[in-house]
């Protein structure tokens, strides 16, 4: 099973009032692995960078001026891409710039069955908690200290760690299933299926700004039961 595992950097947050896709990081995963391959380009947005945008991922007008616009580099793009799924964070924001991209420079959009939302995965899996990319690293114990900036290629390196942890972790692809005294459960994700062992639910040890929140707030509490007749 091939997923591209992908996203993207821009000039902001709605294409169609002219924001542009200025970087897009893909990585390749066959069978829930990473195979190796990646596709990574700049694009020249064809405006200015506002100091929003660039404040996030460091890409200066100037910086992309060098590189070509996105239609120079549309076909190398969909080549990589071919007709596999494609697993975003919050992927509706990069497929609609994917896309808008696409369609001015006459290309076929990629069609929206195509695509696996991780943010959808995690709001199931930890329903009330954060979900930002950051949040969930830092739940799932997957190293982001070299993140400074936001990077298309980094935060696609970073994704398909999350993406694996939320769709059973290393174990996937190991041959679990043939075993008789192991209970198994069937996970659906769009139009794959993956089968994996049911696992014990994982302890998540509060960090310490944690207890020291926790601390404080019990300090503040009158009368607790736990101390009333001590």
């Amino acid at each position: 099973m091939r997923e591209i595992i992908f996203d993207t950097e821009t000039t902001g947050f709605d294409p169609a009032s002219g924001d542009r896709l200025v970087e897009i990081g893909c990585i390749e995963l066959i069978n829930r692995v990473p195979s190796g391959r990646t596709f990574h380009a700049y694009y020249h947005p064809e405006r200015d960078m506002p100091m929003a945008a660039y404040n996030v991922h460091g890409l200066s007008a100037d910086f992309l001026a060098k590189y070509p616009v996105f239609a120079h580099g549309a076909a190398d793009l969909l080549a990589f891409l071919e007709d596999s799924p494609l697993v975003a964070h919050n992927a509706r924001f990069d497929f609609g710039f994917l896309n808008h991209e696409l369609k001015l420079c006459g290309h076929p959009e990629v069609s929206m069955d195509r695509m696996i939302d991780t943010v959808a995965i995690a709001r199931t899996l930890h329903p009330g908690a954060k979900h930002s990319l950051d949040a969930l690293c830092t739940r799932y114990g997957i190293d982001r200290s070299h993140r400074v900036k936001h990077g298309a290629l980094l935060d696609a390196e970073l994704l398909a760690q999350l993406y694996i942890e939320l769709t059973g972790g290393r174990q996937i692809g190991l041959g679990l299933a043939q075993e008789e005294d192991k209970a198994i459960v069937r996970v659906e994700l769009s139009d794959s299926s993956v089968v994996r062992p049911v696992r014990p639910a994982r302890v998540f040890a509060a960090s310490a700004e944690e207890l020291e929140r926790h601390a404080a707030f019990v300090a503040t509490l009158k009368e607790p039961l736990w101390l009333q007749g001590a």
